[in-house]
């Protein structure tokens, strides 16, 4: 459990089809152009989750990626095969880590605080979450950026579905990030309470016995309960899909305001995580 309630104080989202104009949000033409387009989708939502959450200075910048950066990995394995592993430019492989969304929003900020970047499959996000939570309650932060980013590219349609993957669910792609907070604001109209997550092929009895322990330990009854195909039916799949499902939470606790707890699931391959929020 998380040892203290925690506030979310503002949310953005970039899902494609639809995008913002990227011109407004990243000024700069040169830094702008040098950015594929899953970073653009990154450090647009950060930038738009600060500036909803009046320009806060985080202490602390924390993304998540199940896949990171693949079309400039492909791009840059495709270009090591073509020259024959000669003269390679390295712009490619440097933008192809994991840590480049991270690290492009603390440049553009001037932001020196801690930043890291967690790639764990379906527990990205979460591992996020739990790192600012272990922040925020031991006093080390008081505003922690949380976000996270996938894309998707043909090549990995093709091998989902050669996997067999894709045979309910269509695959997707997107970013979204989140202003965490360890004392509540005029923004706040969200808190974090839980966090849970349990590896291993689960039948959907299991499931629902460890959704009924995860309300017992929070004392919550009856809570709105929000599965994957109520979510991904907009974004689609893909390993952090959960952060698309969390602003979709979010966003309906914050334009209903309603003060009623709601149970976020998710099951990824054999990943299964839960987020328990409540409105204020």
């Amino acid at each position: 459990m998380i040892g203290q309630s925690l506030y979310i104080n503002s949310i953005a989202s970039v899902n494609p089809p639809v995008e913002p104009d990227y011109k407004k949000l990243i000024p700069n033409a040169t830094v702008r152009r040098r950015m594929s387009r899953i970073v653009r989708m990154g450090v647009a939502a950060g930038l738009q989750c600060l500036a909803e959450g009046k320009d806060v200075h985080p202490d602390a910048i924390l993304t998540a990626t199940g896949l990171g950066c693949l079309a400039d990995t492909e791009k840059f394995m495709n270009t090591l095969l073509d020259h024959d592993e000669s003269l390679l430019a390295p712009t490619a492989f440097i933008q192809s880590t994991f840590n480049t969304i991270g690290a492009q929003i603390a440049l553009l900020t001037d932001n020196h605080c801690y930043n890291n970047t967690f790639v764990h499959r379906g527990f990205s996000l979460e591992s996020a979450l739990l790192d600012a939570a272990l922040l925020l309650c031991d006093g080390e932060a008081r505003n922690v950026l949380v976000g996270a980013v996938d894309e998707l590219l043909p090549t990995l349609s093709i091998l989902l579905e050669r996997l067999g993957y894709l045979k309910q669910v269509k695959p997707g792609e997107g970013a979204a990030f989140f202003l965490l907070s360890n004392q509540p604001a005029d923004t706040s109209y969200v808190i974090l309470q839980d966090i849970k997550m349990i590896n291993g092929s689960l039948s959907p009895k299991e499931i629902e016995e460890q959704v009924h322990v995860l309300l017992s330990e929070n004392q919550v009854e009856q809570p709105i309960l929000i599965r994957p195909e109520e979510f991904k039916s907009y974004c689609g799949e893909y390993p952090t899909a959960m952060s698309f499902g969390l602003w979709y939470a979010c966003k309906r606790l914050r334009e209903t305001g309603e003060t009623r707890h709601i149970l976020l699931c998710n099951s990824f391959l054999d990943n299964h995580s839960f987020i328990l929020l409540k409105g204020r």
